[in-house]
């Protein structure tokens, strides 16, 4: 009996690319929106601000962005394996145990978030505490995720290690391969969080002030990370300047600035566009150094092509519709401008 040909993409290389790109994006908006926002809420929190109406709704929106989160990370996961299903797969074995520990991180992160939000007003130190636990939670699940995608890059590496050691619990010991990485997409997450915080309290002036620094620093810290990465990027960077990546990554860099100028004269239709393109932007440059550091090692071209297009439409109509429900779900818990119990 043959077995069937799996070897092959089930979609034109380039919409496989732009759909995980895309789906990846809204991904990380939402993650930020929530890693962000925590931190700026614990930071309110300190200065016992607890009963402050932004720190409430944004203790609220944790669990349906959490929720949010993961449903937008499913895809771009699926549409990765689907062009580097070795290299994934064999880096997630690698790191075995602590990848499947990313489900359990989920459920605690989840579990604490819906605590915080439906403890008391009074109850301050069960809020701390669950945001804090819920933190942590996505401390672990970003840095095996950032371990192991980075680790996918270097087959060799993947190779050596599991001969040395099949015990499952390796995460990459080529930390510059992803720390800067890692630092600059949290750091990034402070500058979505603020942002939100300052759209959200947009009518209070010490929201707004707080989350214009969350915004600020966030962003200069985030730059200094992603020149860092940069530096380690060295051996790399003829290649990527010779990339697309290269033309993705300068037209991020403006349009952060330019959603900097314009969160701070407070437009932030502009400013939240501009911060989400440049997102993108820095998402498809992600892209193309993924691809320099895999040149003479694989190619996704050397796919054979064989369109299966009704599970794509299926998808497509499936995602429109949820984005839909995503935004309306959005809108009214943005629309209520007092806490439900006010």
């Amino acid at each position: 009996m043959n077995l069937p040909d799996s070897n092959f993409l089930s979609a034109p290389l380039w919409m496989v690319t732009l759909l995980h790109i895309v789906t990846l994006s809204l991904h990380f908006l939402t993650m930020n929106f929530l890693f962000g926002g925590i931190l700026v809420v614990l930071r309110a929190g300190s200065a016992s601000r607890w009963d402050d109406p932004v720190v409430k709704k944004m203790i609220r929106m944790f669990p349906s962005a959490m929720a949010a989160t993961v449903t937008l990370g499913i895809a771009p996961l699926l549409f990765l394996q689907l062009v580097f299903p070795r290299q994934v797969y064999s880096a997630a074995v690698v790191s075995g145990w602590l990848w499947l520990g990313i489900i359990p991180a989920v459920i605690v992160t989840y579990f604490a978030l819906h605590r915080a939000s439906l403890a008391r007003d009074d109850a301050r130190s069960v809020k701390r505490t669950s945001l804090l636990i819920a933190l942590l939670g996505m401390f672990y699940v970003s840095l095996v995720y950032s371990s192991v995608f980075s680790m996918a890059e270097r087959p060799q590496l993947i190779h050596s290690l599991y001969a040395q050691d099949q015990t499952g619990f390796l995460l990459n010991p080529e930390a510059g391969d992803y720390f800067f990485r890692w630092i600059h997409m949290m750091l990034g997450a402070v500058t979505v969080g603020g942002f939100f915080v300052g759209w959200i309290g947009r009518d209070q002036v010490e929201a707004y002030d707080t989350g214009k620094k969350f915004f600020l620093w966030g962003m200069v810290l985030a730059s200094a990370a992603g020149i860092g990465y940069l530096g380690v990027l060295r051996p790399f960077l003829p290649g990527f300047m010779r990339s697309p990546g290269i033309y993705a990554l300068t037209g991020a860099i403006v349009l952060s600035l330019g959603s900097l100028h314009f969160f701070f004269v407070k437009k932030f239709l502009p400013s939240g566009l501009m911060l989400f393109v440049s997102l993108i932007g820095m998402v498809t440059a992600r892209h193309y150094v993924r691809l320099v550091k895999l040149q003479g090692q694989f190619d996704p071209a050397s796919w054979r092509v064989a369109p299966q297009w009704s599970p794509f439409l299926l998808f497509l109509i499936c995602f429109l519709v949820a984005l839909g429900a995503l935004l309306y779900m959005l809108r009214l818990l943005l629309a209520a401008r007092k806490p439900i119990d006010e």
